[in-house]
């Protein structure tokens, strides 16, 4: 695909949808890596993709890992430029000036999954969070930013505030350090949080209380959030939707109880499949796993599969899948997918089985051909 619009074409002035915050209109990231011999090579991390939260909204993106998630929040973070497509802010194309860069970080904050690696070691906390007050409120007097400083910290129930602000990162939990990250992204009272796997390096005795927060922040400040994560029991916990992304693609979006309860893409059925469950007995894991190994690895990103990127690991699979990228089929309610089967009218194939059934078929099929 070219990067560059040929002369004659004609390119589309985005027109902001109603209601939004924040849009990722159809953005591709290529990064360029040099290899052996001085070799370059074009890494497709994301392609095509399209975001939109509404005030208030929780959306869900998952994925294994090297999806391209996190390079979907780098770009929605303005860490990195799109190679294609563009960001909205409320509607308007987001300017390249310093100044227009610090306006939007006040409105749209990341969230990174390692609370060890976010806060200056070398400082205490209260000086990670007056920074941040200096630079987005610059208007506090030094009592406003201690203040101030107070209550962020009991916001995130860090009690005593003065107690915590006099530490250092490194006598701090990992979940009391998350919270102070949470903090000060709340420093300059944003509408959007991206967050990255924000829980995925915590005890799992505190990921709930760190997901009741960022569902706190949501109903008492009309926060949008987009929440990264391959765990599909805390997106159904937390979000309103889920969207699933495979390769560098988004492959389905749509209401969590109808994604995770009627997945409309084979790769979100073996997602879904493959989340732990503790109602799932042993025959039953024994049973749905049979056959994993034949799977492969994801492909590389360097050089996709023609097509649907996840085919060669699909047990649906058709010729139409090998040659051209399937279309996107809306399904009522917000819920879409880009899957051959829709077109084909084999969608309820999908319901009839489970992955590892299917896959089994396939290769009873494929031996008795040979």
């Amino acid at each position: 695909m070219s990067e560059i619009p040929h002369a004659e074409e004609t390119v589309a002035v985005a027109v902001a949808e109603p209601g939004y915050v924040l849009e990722a209109r159809n953005v591709s990231k290529h990064f360029t890596v040099r290899g052996p011999l001085g070799r370059t090579s074009v890494v497709r991390a994301v392609e095509d993709a399209t975001v939109s939260l509404k005030p208030g909204q929780i959306l869900a993106l998952v994925g294994e890992s090297g999806s391209g998630k996190t390079t979907l929040a780098r770009m929605l973070a303005r860490f990195h430029e799109p190679t294609r497509g563009e960001i909205l802010l409320r509607g308007e194309p987001i300017g390249g000036s310093r100044r227009a860069r610090r306006a939007y970080h006040s409105e749209v904050q990341l969230i990174f999954q390692d609370p060890f690696g976010s806060l200056n070691p070398l400082h205490r906390v209260r000086y990670n969070l007056d920074r941040a007050l200096r630079l987005h409120q610059p208007g506090l007097t030094a009592a406003g930013r201690e203040q101030r400083m107070t209550e962020l910290l009991e916001r995130v129930s860090l009690t005593p505030a003065a107690e915590i602000a006099a530490k250092f990162p490194h006598e701090l939990s990992g979940g009391q350090r998350q919270r102070v990250v949470i903090a000060r992204a709340l420093a300059v009272e944003p509408k959007v949080l991206l967050g990255d796997e924000p829980i995925s390096m915590l005890d799992v005795s505190i990921r709930l209380e760190m997901l009741n927060l960022l569902q706190r922040l949501r109903t008492e400040d009309g926060m949008a959030l987009l929440y990264i994560t391959h765990d599909i029991a805390g997106a159904r916990y937390l979000c309103d939707e889920i969207a699933v992304m495979y390769a560098g693609q988004m492959v389905e979006s749509g209401p969590k109880e109808e994604v995770i309860a009627a997945p409309q893409h084979p790769y979100t059925k073996l997602l879904i499949e493959s989340s732990p469950d503790p109602e799932r007995g042993v025959g039953d894991r024994d049973e749905l796993f049979a056959g994993a190994g034949e799977l492969g690895e994801p492909p590389s990103l360097i050089d996709p599969p023609t097509g649907c990127r996840f085919h060669p690991r699909c047990p649906f699979a058709m010729r139409e899948c090998a040659v051209e990228a399937p279309p996107r089929t809306e399904l009522g309610d917000g819920h879409w997918a880009k899957c051959w089967l829709h077109a084909k009218g084999r969608a309820g194939e999908l319901a009839e089985t489970t992955h590892a059934a299917a896959t089994a078929a396939r290769r009873e099929t494929l031996q008795g051909a040979s």
